[in-house]
């Protein structure tokens, strides 16, 4: 008791005679170290029960580092191709939008920026070969862009503008490793695979020779060798309008384009109706929305819903100037597999080749596992015994039997109707009875009229 009156007169003393504002001064430094103990506390907790992670608990205390600002004038560029693999379907298409930030451009910009291998997008002499939809993939989308450099001179080396490469400290000599820095930044579904340097004037789209696309069909009932023999009428030299969607409203106003090949071919050899197949398309360029309309009335040919002819009625734009409406395929099984190039010989970097083909295999697993488990329960089915109503007649009297018969043979449906996108009728109405689409004329005089189309142009 004597103590405490004791502290008590010791902190009268202590305070007696401090003006207001000291006063304030000092309740401030005392909030502010209990604020301490008190964090200092937690921290000791969190050791305690989590096996001792201080490192990240103190990161929630620290105030947020500014980034310093980087000379980019200390390094030459680089102008590069970089070959990028990405899974789609899971962002609003490859490039950027207004409206939102999940586009694979996005991301790749996002990274380009923070690991300083460009200052802004407007400076970096950008191009891409394409724009691949929502949802569809890459294994070999292009873009090609002037990056930071530490070479001084070498193939696709441009000289800074009153730089001071010469003067800058440290390895002029090796490359910067642009795969290994993107992929370490980069979310997993989107990797930098390989790069190369390039001439300063190959631009990744206008330089491409021509693009290949593929698109994967679970075969079903569907008629495969219908499809690959229909398919050839699609190689060559035509005017697409009916099958794309017309982007009149940027100028495109020509629809011919050239399919150099188109082929469809099994992934396995098994013969049980669930085999997979791969539609492989190349061409020069390619409209809007192409490789999914021309693979929608092939499927449909394969569910002999249409005859092969359609495809040359389509082709026929004098006979056939509107489009019919129909719905074109699904967007995820397609796939930008290869822009080629003349003189390309892509780089890739060792550690990263390996981190990438593991991280795919991982995904890959866990995908064929689900997929082994949805065929083992399909086999289960279609494997059990299934009563059948047989019917015996003996006079006038009818008896109803059931029997057991297992030896029904498996149930191959339709499996390619989730791919057609749009509502579904009970009734198939074929293609030339369904109404049409504008005609690209009554399109040109309604956006020249609106004054978005002045100039006509052809666009890839």
């Amino acid at each position: 008791m004597a103590s405490h009156e004791s502290r008590s007169q010791e902190d009268r003393e202590t305070f007696s005679g401090k003006s207001r504002e000291e006063l304030l001064v000092m309740i401030q430094q005392l909030k502010t170290e209990v604020t301490s103990l008190r964090q200092s506390q937690q921290l000791e907790e969190e050791k305690k029960t989590d096996g001792g992670s201080t490192k990240e608990s103190l990161g929630k205390y620290k105030k947020k580092r500014t980034q310093r600002p980087f000379d980019f004038s200390k390094y030459n560029k680089r102008h590069v191709a970089l070959r990028i693999a990405y899974l789609g379907w899971d962002y609003q298409g490859f490039a950027s939008q207004e409206n939102t930030e999940n586009t694979v451009e996005a991301e790749i910009f996002q990274a380009l920026t923070k690991t300083r291998l460009i200052e802004n997008r407007e400076t970096a002499n950008y191009s891409r070969c394409g724009r691949t939809d929502k949802g569809v993939s890459a294994f070999g989308q292009v873009i090609s862009i002037d990056l930071r450099s530490n070479l001084l001179e070498g193939s696709g080396v441009i000289q800074t503008i009153n730089g001071t490469a010469q003067e800058r400290s440290g390895n002029k000599e090796v490359e910067i490793e642009y795969t290994h820095i993107l992929n370490r930044v980069l979310p997993e579904t989107i990797r930098c695979i390989a790069w190369t340097p390039v001439d300063p004037k190959f631009d990744a789209r206008f330089s491409a020779l021509y693009r290949t696309y593929k698109y994967f069909i679970p075969r079903g009932d569907s008629d495969i060798e219908l499809m690959r023999n229909s398919a050839q009428k699609l190689v060559g030299d035509h005017d697409f309008r009916n099958f794309c969607k017309m982007d009149v409203g940027n100028g495109v106003v020509n629809f011919w384009r050239t399919i150099l090949s188109i082929d469809i071919q099994e992934l396995d050899n098994r013969d049980d109706g669930y085999q997979m197949y791969e539609l492989t398309v190349t061409g020069q360029a390619f409209l809007y929305h192409q490789v999914r309309c021309m693979v929608a009335i092939l499927l449909l040919i394969g569910q002999h819903k249409e005859q092969p002819e359609i495809i040359d009625r389509l082709l026929d734009v004098k006979t056939q100037p509107c489009k019919p409406q129909y719905s074109m395929a699904s967007e995820y099984p397609l796939v930008l597999y290869d822009c080629a190039y003349r003189g390309i010989h892509w780089i890739y970097e060792q550690g990263d080749q390996k981190h990438n083909i593991s991280r795919l295999q991982s995904m890959w697993a866990q995908n064929v596992v689900r997929t082994a488990t949805l065929k083992r329960m399909l086999d289960g089915l279609q494997s059990a015994p299934v009563q059948t109503l047989k019917t015996e007649s003996s006079g006038q009297d009818q008896t109803n039997q059931r029997e057991e018969d297992a030896s029904l043979r498996p149930i191959i449906t339709n499996q390619t109707a989730f791919l057609l996108l749009g509502t579904k009728s009970k009734s198939y109405k074929p293609l030339l009875q369904r109404p049409v689409c504008e005609s690209l004329e009554d399109r040109i005089r309604h956006f020249t009229k609106k004054r978005r189309l002045e100039t006509i142009e052809t666009s890839e």
